[in-house]
């Protein structure tokens, strides 16, 4: 794991990498990042407006706040960062660019083999090698999940995935897995679609949302402590109670052009967002 000294040594001499590098007309008086946070925040918006990134990703930043997030979850370029079923590779766009240079990237594909998921990612992976040439995609079995080395991450997350693991009774292996190979101080990050305050879990199932009190307790029972959370995704106009569960909303649109006007003026789902911490 690296540490950010040679990072902000870099940005102080004017000799940021190529992939962040910054605009001929940047003010010769220019003084760099004080702190992790402001370096951090710096790197962010230069990935958010990256030119490969596509049109439609872009698009869902005002309903799934990156920047927010990530900062939230204490992100930081020079980590070791293993994303949980990263799906079209969403946050890949954000996340292989930023950690690039001088951290590592990870997707963990869930699922054995050589799937569809998994194709797609390795071909964004290596269509782009000076964004995302350093970048690992990898497999893991829900079942049986291995993330690699115990104490080898410094951050996993995952993105409106515990309620698939929920349904398919994998989610208390999944934790445990995520607590085994961060470091100890280590940050997991979660975000998922949130039920009703007091909702049954399991009058639930198949809906995609689930009672924020379930997903603490999964990450505690796994040895986790919640260090906090944050509104940044969260949408109160979201009343949870839809035909096709949560994918009835953005930018599924399960029932199609069926209220579409009206779905779309909700928006994505409310969302919880938890930040946990593996113990030193």
């Amino acid at each position: 794991m690296k540490t950010l000294a040679a990072v902000f040594a870099a940005c102080a001499l004017a000799a940021a990498p190529q992939v962040f590098a910054q605009p001929e007309d940047q003010p010769a008086t220019a003084v760099p990042p004080t702190s992790a946070g402001q370096f951090t925040t710096g790197q962010l918006d230069t990935v958010l407006a990256g030119s490969w990134r596509s049109p439609a990703n872009k698009a869902r930043d005002t309903y799934r706040h990156p920047k927010e997030t990530l900062s939230f979850f204490g992100l930081r370029p020079d980590m070791t960062v293993i994303e949980i079923a990263p799906g079209g590779g969403w946050y890949t766009e954000v996340l292989a660019p930023l950690l690039h240079d001088n951290g590592h990237y990870i997707a963990a594909v869930i699922g054995q083999g050589e799937g569809k998921e998994m194709s797609s990612l390795k071909a964004r992976v290596t269509s782009d090698p000076a964004h995302f040439g350093n970048a690992q995609v990898e497999s893991i079995d829900p079942k049986a999940p291995k993330l690699g080395a115990p104490g080898s991450a410094d951050m996993v997350l995952t993105f409106r995935n515990v309620h698939n693991w929920t349904d398919d009774g994998t989610a208390p292996a999944m934790f445990k897995a995520f607590f085994d190979v961060l470091a100890p101080g280590g940050v997991l990050g979660v975000e998922d679609h949130r039920a009703a305050d007091g909702a049954d879990l399991a009058k639930l199932k198949d809906s995609g949302y689930l009672p924020t009190a379930y997903v603490v307790k999964l990450a505690t029972d796994a040895g986790f402590k919640l260090a906090g959370s944050s509104e940044i995704n969260a949408n109160p106009k979201d009343s949870k109670d839809y035909p096709k569960g949560v994918w009835t909303l953005p930018p599924t649109y399960a029932l199609k052009d069926q209220d579409r006007a009206k779905y779309q003026a909700i928006g994505e789902s409310d969302r919880m967002t938890l930040r946990f911490v593996k113990p030193r």
